[in-house]
């Protein structure tokens, strides 16, 4: 399972919150379960694990000169990265192929950790949904000696046995104001909207032992956008 090692509010909607306008009425969303909460979430169908998981690896690199936001839409609202491209040229130009492919696509954030009820992170893109899961190829870029894992920062997870810097298809968000992680983890980039949307997932319930959330939390789409 590709973890971090943790050293042990209904959200309001707020201006960059898109995901709590409520979904058309057709016939299939009358099948969805309601959500378990009131928590400012659309309901969805629990997400379907992905027969076919692997990929090739894009070797297509990001313009370093231009900015590229992830947009990641999810039934908790939208969130937008800023790709760490000069940084860690080789983890988003992974990133930027498995985006190109729809990798993301109805995947779940399959993790929100908070130990001891605090804010940590929340971890998503895992085909399998279990944490276990990836594209069949990894890539390691290790980040520099002084990264700092603090609140908006978005890094690729890794198994407890894989190289500094190795990443697949999993990524996480911290949401928490600081972290005592060492730095193994490839920098993806950083929030730069959606923090509302962020705080919200972070807040939904878990179960305690798996730390996934009670009702499904889906990535409903991510895109790159050039600026």
């Amino acid at each position: 399972m590709l973890v971090l090692v943790a050293c042990g509010k209904d959200g309001a909607l707020g201006d960059d919150d898109e995901a709590a306008a409520p979904a058309p009425a057709t016939t299939a969303t009358a099948t969805i379960p309601p959500r378990s909460s009131r928590d400012g979430c659309r309901a969805v169908p629990p997400p379907v694990p992905s027969q076919s998981p692997e990929r090739s690896r894009s070797l297509m690199r990001l313009d370093p000169r231009r900015n590229h936001v992830a947009v990641v839409r999810t039934n908790c609202g939208t969130i937008r990265i800023l790709l760490a491209v000069q940084r860690s040229p080789k983890t988003t130009a992974s990133f930027a192929g498995l985006v190109r492919g729809r990798y993301f696509d109805g995947l779940p954030f399959h993790r929100i950790a908070k130990p001891g009820g605090n804010d940590y992170v929340i971890q998503g893109g895992d085909p399998l949904g279990t944490g276990n899961g990836g594209p069949g190829y990894s890539v390691v870029e290790a980040p520099g000696p002084k990264t700092r894992y603090v609140r908006g920062v978005v890094a690729m997870a890794k198994a407890a046995d894989e190289a500094p810097g190795t990443s697949g298809s999993q990524f996480f968000v911290v949401t928490a104001r600081t972290t005592p992680l060492a730095p193994e983890y490839a920098v993806l980039g950083r929030v730069v909207a959606g923090d509302g949307v962020v705080s919200r997932i972070a807040a939904l319930p878990t179960d305690p032992v798996s730390e996934m959330p009670l009702d499904p939390v889906v990535i409903e789409s991510i895109r790159i956008e050039r600026r």
